[in-house]
């Protein structure tokens, strides 16, 4: 691939708060907001280059031409006056915050305003701010993630890193791990995506679990790659180029009008991880993050419980009429305005029974009510 000079454009958009129905089951965020359109970083196969995420003709643009959103801290400040309070996914520390500051700034709007943040990230700056964000810990909870798909000692390893471009090496975003663990930050890895051929082996996913414990992370959330329109030809073009024996493979999987890869089982990939995690005394869940004495405190923690036994069944390929029965009640508690620990010390097991789409699971949602209420009072 040629090689351009990156080029900045500060614009201002009209929006940045980005906002979901209900926080989703794996980062727990209902909202986002993103300082940056475009990342120096250019991991070879990241989704962004997707025509639905990139404002880009050419995809090749995406690690070069950066639009910073300068107005991005007021319109956030704006929009939180009037959201309701959840989890926020938020900055990006790729090379441009050295020079613009767009994330810190977007982070002490997320103080202000006392909501919970998520930050996932590839670079290790994120350690100039740790300042700021263990403030936000004490206040409203912060989670951080870093994007680590292989570990230094795994066979693969200098080739990730040849597809990762300007990414850090792995082992500098495992040291900022372990500083942002010994500050009391809750964190951990997102392996994603899991690239066939290159991450997928069993003694990745087990170096990936391994690394992460060692450096004081919690947890290791998985999940892979995704292909679509612009970024697939793409990124066919780099295997092309740098790692044609893998092509025949990718092409396979990934064939026209796909998105997702046909005919790879990542069921068992997820057991795998599930496994590794578990020798190593860490998850493959990521802990919600609750602001101290919110009112609904009991609700969104009963949620979080309904989406891990959700996560459990499908791991153990249970019925569709199953996992969709715990989904809809897990929905159904996090629409719900009035405290659910309220509801059922007024009205009992039938208060439960009355929620929309609780029904026959009201005596599971009791039971998760119980032990939420048993893990606050310790």
């Amino acid at each position: 691939m040629t090689p351009h000079k990156t080029v900045f454009i500060p614009y201002k958009p009209k929006t940045i708060l980005n906002k979901a129905k209900r926080a989703d089951h794996w980062f727990w965020t209902r909202y986002s907001a993103y300082p940056y359109l475009g990342c120096q970083h250019g991991c070879e196969f990241c989704y962004c280059r997707e025509q639905k995420f990139s404002p880009y003709d050419d995809p090749a643009d995406f690690s070069h031409v950066i639009k910073v959103k300068e107005n991005a801290p007021e319109l956030l400040r704006r929009a939180l006056k009037s959201a309701p309070l959840d989890a926020i996914f938020t900055a990006d520390y790729q090379p441009a915050e050295r020079m613009f500051g767009m994330s810190r700034r977007m982070l002490e709007v997320c103080l202000e305003a006392g909501f919970p943040v998520f930050v996932l990230e590839r670079n290790p700056g994120i350690l100039r701010d740790l300042d700021l964000l263990k403030a936000i810990h004490q206040k409203a909870r912060v989670t951080v993630a870093f994007s680590i798909i292989t570990t230094p000692d795994s066979k693969n390893y200098d080739r990730v890193c040849q597809m990762e471009h300007l990414a850090p090496p792995a082992k500098k975003r495992f040291e900022a791990m372990q500083k942002i663990a010994e500050a009391g930050i809750p964190v951990g890895t997102c392996m994603m995506p899991i690239l066939p051929g290159l991450c997928d082996d069993p003694a990745n996913l087990e170096a990936v679990s391994r690394w992460t414990a060692d450096h004081g992370g919690s947890f290791v959330l998985a999940s892979g790659l995704t292909l679509s329109d612009q970024q697939k030809e793409y990124f066919f073009g780099v295997l092309r180029e740098r790692s044609p024996d893998l092509l025949a493979l990718y092409q396979r999987l990934y064939p026209p009008k796909s998105y997702g890869p046909v005919g790879m089982d990542f069921h068992q990939i997820a057991l795998q991880i599930r496994e590794a995690c578990t020798k190593h005394g860490i998850r493959d869940r990521m802990p919600r993050p609750i602001v101290p004495g919110e009112k609904r405190t009991l609700n969104k923690r009963v949620v979080e419980l309904l989406a891990d036994q959700l996560h459990e069944m499908e791991l153990n390929a249970e019925p569709d009429h199953r996992l969709w029965a715990y989904r809809k009640a897990a929905w159904a508690v996090e629409d719900m305005t009035e405290d659910i620990g309220l509801l059922h010390r007024t009205m009992g097991l039938k208060g439960l029974q009355a929620i929309p789409d609780i029904g026959q699971m009201a005596t599971v949602v009791e039971g998760l009510l119980a032990e939420a209420r048993k893990e606050r009072s310790q």
